[in-house]
């Protein structure tokens, strides 16, 4: 049974690899566009008004998180941050994802301390064969736009002082 699992992820990655394989012509955002799965992340940069940043020359890499990585967020989470009034919010959660420069799978080191456009820096982990950033799965490497370079990722990343925040809020609620 588990190879029969294994057997089947690695058909999946190969299918979105196929997939992304004419990215080459396309910006990053026309990359994305073209991918049902990430139809959520294509959402969250219009709201976030970022798409003619990430059309622009580059070079980006961004980890770019599928639908079911914004679907995993605790419950309201998206829909919060996609309200107008929430926009600094979004613009820095989708900045983490982002490092100027391209950064290809043969640049990453275990341990490597990538700085984001957002500012911060988001540690990457290699273990096992897989390659994760400030702790998602990169689940479809290399993907080549015009403008730079996609890693798909399994999971929404936070940036740390919005991590401090939640953790401060719920310690504060604790007390009460």
């Amino acid at each position: 049974m588990k190879t029969n699992t294994l057997i089947l992820f690695l058909a999946g990655l190969l299918v979105t690899t196929l997939t992304f394989a004419q990215g080459d012509q396309k910006d990053i955002v026309a990359l994305a566009m073209d991918q049902e799965s990430l139809s959520t992340l294509v959402e969250a940069v219009k709201a976030a008004e970022l798409v003619e940043t990430l059309q622009s020359d580059g070079p980006f890499t961004v980890f770019a998180p599928t639908n079911e990585a914004f679907a995993a967020l605790p419950a309201g989470t998206l829909e919060t941050l996609l309200k107008p009034e929430n926009k600094d919010k979004l613009v820095s959660v989708l900045t983490y994802h982002v490092v100027a420069g391209e950064v290809a799978s043969t640049d990453l080191s275990d341990g490597m301390a990538a700085t984001t456009v957002e500012g911060s820096e988001a540690v990457v982990t290699l273990a096992n064969g897989e390659a994760m950033i400030a702790g998602a799965k990169v689940i479809a490497a290399d993907v080549k736009a015009s403008n730079g370079i996609v890693h798909v990722i399994d999971a929404v990343i936070l940036p740390p002082s919005m991590m401090e925040t939640a953790q401060g809020e719920k310690e504060e609620g604790d007390n009460q």
